[in-house]
């Protein structure tokens, strides 16, 4: 398969207007994804399914990532006057970047043999723009997965053919895989609760009955 920075590189050139990112990946998998812009998802997804090189026919996997807001902290070079001379000299700067949540897409190719590409969409924040574009009409495969994605992070997906909770019941609150969640005390919807569980039902009982 071509690399990732190929891959890009023809993209860019097919679909007008495309915004995409390579990012790196530092672990020892050492396997960089590519980050594309939702509003041109459907047309990026539609080129590497049809593309004779590439033929990535197959999703084996979608996931989600919770990125909580954080300060990120870089050094860079600034001249400043030192005695009455100019010199260059370290700082750090520090800079706040808003969470946001991202879906991530194992993609291969059944026909070709090849994979896996890793494809990326992203979130403008993690509440009111918590929205990407459903890949499902590319990859049938990806409904499943996220409805999924839905329920346990709370990404709203455009143009899903049937979004709704997979794991968790309609009126259960909140999204389990985000990072700042925090489980209720109240267990007793669990139909057979033990160890912790069962502590922690006993607990909350406990509460009840004195207040």
């Amino acid at each position: 398969m071509e690399s990732l920075e190929q891959i890009k590189a023809r993209i860019e050139s097919a679909v007008a207007g495309a915004r995409l990112a390579i990012i790196p990946n530092e672990s020892p998998a050492n396997q960089p994804s590519l980050l594309i812009d939702s509003a041109h998802a459907l047309a990026i997804a539609k080129f590497l399914r049809d593309d004779s090189q590439l033929r990535l026919d197959h999703c084996s996997n979608v996931t989600g990532v919770d990125w909580l807001d954080a300060e990120l902290t870089e050094k860079i070079k600034v001249k400043k006057l030192v005695e009455g001379v100019e010199k260059e000299i370290e700082e750090v700067k520090k800079t706040k970047r808003p969470g946001y949540l991202e879906v991530v897409y194992h993609l291969y190719s059944m026909a070709l043999k090849h994979g896996p590409m890793i494809l990326r969409q992203r979130t403008a924040d993690r509440d009111a723009q918590n929205i990407v574009t459903s890949l499902t009409s590319i990859w049938r495969g990806a409904e499943f997965q996220e409805r999924e994605v839905f329920d346990l992070y709370g990404v709203i997906f455009d143009g899903h053919p049937d979004l709704r909770r997979i794991l968790m019941w309609d009126g259960f609150k909140d999204f389990p895989m985000r990072k700042d969640y925090v489980e209720p005390d109240d267990y007793e919807y669990e139909p057979t609760p033990h160890d912790e569980v069962l502590a922690k039902a006993k607990q909350h009982q406990a509460q009840e009955v004195k207040s």
